[in-house]
């Protein structure tokens, strides 16, 4: 009996000392570092979860205080309809469970690209065997005189919107630089807040390259009845101060001045490249990167507002995603995306305006438009189509047809018997 004992004991030992063998043997999995803790990189990061969760060690560092959120819900909690806690994506405790560190509050300062290393603003230093930069934009503020007095914000991060609800608190006169989608959103949230909101535009019309003249003109009907005031064709001089430092008028190329106690620059954003430059990769306009979404450093990838690809930078979300699924794809090592450039889209979101854009909706000689106006109603579209393809459109009051519009131009399809069809919408066309 002793010996039956004592040689299961030794198989036990040995067993042990085989696992515990095999487990040192193990070798360590590949680091990935992910620069900017945003949607266009914490997308890239769900998706290849879902393809490869235990592929990488995953290292993430944000500049923010906050865990990943949906930025483009910020409008939202402007106007008092969310809160931050009702657009976060990604709570800490989805990090953990997916044994994701993440860095808050922190900026990577230099990449090694020789060493294959980051090292960030608290001091670190992390090694990588993939890097993925999802850097976004930054917001665009003309170098004009006063642009960073107290007061003085723009528009892109939560801290901002923070910055806004409060000066709607303790201040009457707010002025939007920027007559865009961002711009027009911050207008309305402020106007819903209590302000007497301007708004400066340089160009003739309201989202000049979002909407043509007659779909603006509608929307500048409507959100006059809130209360907003526009002023176009208007070229800001300068910000000016008041006694106590903060903005008090804002002063235009001709002299005048309008009152201003918050000034909100929402004209525009630029990719943020400053560090993919630092370390030597190819910018223009944009990280420039490949089908893959790699970078000319075929171990660093890029996502998102920062990139460039074929000569394009998309500052919206679909394309942003589109780009996570195919960079996802090839950090697993699966290899078989490929990211061919998107159809851009716009909406305005802001509530009870209904308004969407795709395509080549301003159309050319070569292709020909098909218009409907109910001015009663306030409805109209206009779609515009070459050949036998519909290649853009541009909606205002009834939206419901734009994701069959947007589908179709995407795919190419020839309309066929659908183009008699194509005003009345899907359900009339029996898709």
């Amino acid at each position: 009996m002793a010996s039956v004992t004592e040689g299961v004991m030794r198989g036990l030992m040995c067993s042990q000392i085989c696992s515990q063998d095999a487990a040192m043997s193990k070798p360590p999995k590949p680091k990935l570092v992910v620069v900017g803790n945003g949607m266009a990189g914490m997308r890239t990061v769900e998706e290849l979860l879902q393809l490869a969760p235990d592929l990488y060690d995953i290292t993430v560092v944000g500049a923010e205080a906050y865990t990943n959120y949906n930025r483009i819900l910020l409008s939202p909690v402007l106007t008092g309809e969310q809160t931050l806690a009702d657009i976060v994506l990604n709570d800490e405790s989805w990090y953990a469970r997916h044994g994701i560190r993440l860095l808050r509050n922190c900026k990577v300062t230099r990449v090694n690209r020789a060493r294959r290393n980051v090292s960030t603003s608290d001091g670190a230093d992390l090694p990588y065997d993939r890097l993925l930069l999802a850097t976004g934009s930054t917001p665009y503020i003309p170098p004009v005189p006063g642009h960073d007095l107290e007061g003085v914000v723009a528009f892109r991060d939560i801290d901002d919107v923070h910055c806004m609800i409060d000066a709607s608190t303790r201040y009457r006169h707010a002025v939007v630089v920027g007559g865009g989608l961002l711009g027009l959103e911050a207008a309305t949230g402020l106007a819903a807040r209590g302000m007497q909101v301007s708004v400066v535009h340089l160009g003739a019309t309201l989202l000049d390259r979002q909407l043509d003249s007659e779909a603006s003109s509608l929307l500048r009907r409507s959100l006059e009845a809130r209360g907003l005031r526009f002023l176009l064709q208007r070229k800001t001089q300068a910000m000016l101060p008041g006694a106590n430092g903060r903005v008090r008028a804002l002063q235009f190329a001709d002299g005048k001045e309008i009152p201003a106690d918050l000034v909100v620059m929402a004209a525009g954003v630029r990719p943020n490249t400053d560090l993919a430059e630092r370390c030597g990769l190819h910018v223009d306009r944009g990280v420039v990167v490949s089908d893959t979404l790699q970078t000319y450093d075929p171990r660093i990838y890029a996502v998102g507002e920062c990139v460039s690809h074929r000569g394009t930078a998309y500052g919206l979300v679909a394309p942003l995603f589109e780009q996570a699924k195919v960079a996802a794809n090839h950090l697993a090592m699966h290899g078989i995306g490929r990211y061919a450039g998107s159809v851009p889209s716009a909406k305005l979101k802001v509530t009870g305006i209904e308004l969407f854009s795709v395509g080549d909706f301003q159309g050319d000689a070569q292709t020909e438009a098909i218009t409907l106006a109910d001015s009663l109603n306030g409805v109209y579209r206009k779609l515009v189509i070459r050949g036998d393809k519909l290649v853009g459109a541009c909606l205002y009051g009834d939206t419901a047809d734009s994701a069959w519009y947007q589908r179709l131009i995407r795919e190419g399809r020839e309309l066929g018997a659908v183009r008699d069809q194509l005003m009345a919408g899907e359900g009339a066309a029996g898709h």
